[in-house]
């Protein structure tokens, strides 16, 4: 999972892109994932794949007394050590599969862009809610199955390069899926919406918001950003986890 972040030329790329450089604010989606945050003033957050640690210094910024933050890229967690680090953060090189995720320990975990790497999602859902305290929280964003199911998520374009058409194909064939990202091939997993949803139902989540993300007005004048309006990127689900 996610092996292509150790890839040097990925990484750099990377880097470069604005919601690696300006963080938070930078991201498309975060004007509707911010509200879905719970209050986290003396609270304990688990970040699954937690990147360069924005989420991780945000839940810091609103009082959360205990951060821990997992991601199966090294170089990741450097990064996040250097950019987002402080009292009550620690960091740990870890996979989201490998986890311990030890028996009503959080009050919140957070997993943002990162579940599309994973095949077994049930299994994860299931050691989620084993991990929150009753009445936690599992905030998530994940690639929207239309866009999991695009081939090669990209899209089709004229012959002036304009995009025509988002082209979906085998959207009731979960499993993996093979593009390019940065200059590298990227493995991610396809799951459709029912797959997804219920998978959280089963586990013993009650859904509180299901937000598919589309660009904020003021992000509109981007460009390409526009685009974004015509099939949706990612899936935001806020689940509370009930006994």
């Amino acid at each position: 999972m996610r092996n292509e972040y150790e890839n040097e030329t990925f990484f750099q790329q990377y880097a470069q892109m604005s919601r690696s450089r300006e963080g938070l604010s930078a991201a498309g989606e975060w004007h509707q994932l911010k509200p879905l945050f719970p209050p986290l003033e003396g609270k304990s957050v688990l970040d699954l794949g937690c990147g360069y640690g924005w989420h991780c210094q945000f839940a810091v910024e609103q009082g959360a007394r205990q951060v821990l933050d997992i991601d199966l890229s090294r170089k990741m967690i450097e990064e996040a050590r250097r950019r987002n680090s402080g009292a009550g953060i620690c960091y740990q090189v870890c996979g989201i599969e490998e986890f311990a995720y030890p028996e009503n320990t959080w009050d919140c975990v957070i997993s943002n862009l990162t579940l599309h790497y994973i095949e077994d999602l049930d299994s994860i859902f299931e050691k989620v809610h084993r991990t929150l305290k009753e009445d936690g929280i599992f905030l998530l964003n994940i690639e929207h199955p239309v866009f999991t199911a695009g081939v090669g998520q990209d899209w089709a374009y004229g012959e002036d390069g304009t995009p025509l058409y988002w082209p979906i194909d085998q959207y009731f064939m979960p499993g993996e899926r093979i593009t390019h990202f940065l200059g590298c091939e990227v493995r991610k997993q396809h799951h459709t919406l029912t797959q997804i949803l219920m998978g959280l139902l089963r586990s013993g989540f009650v859904l509180e918001a299901v937000e598919e993300a589309e660009p904020s007005q003021e992000m509109l004048d981007i460009p390409g950003m526009r685009d974004e309006l015509r099939r949706p990127m990612m899936l935001l689900v806020r689940a509370r986890a009930v006994r």
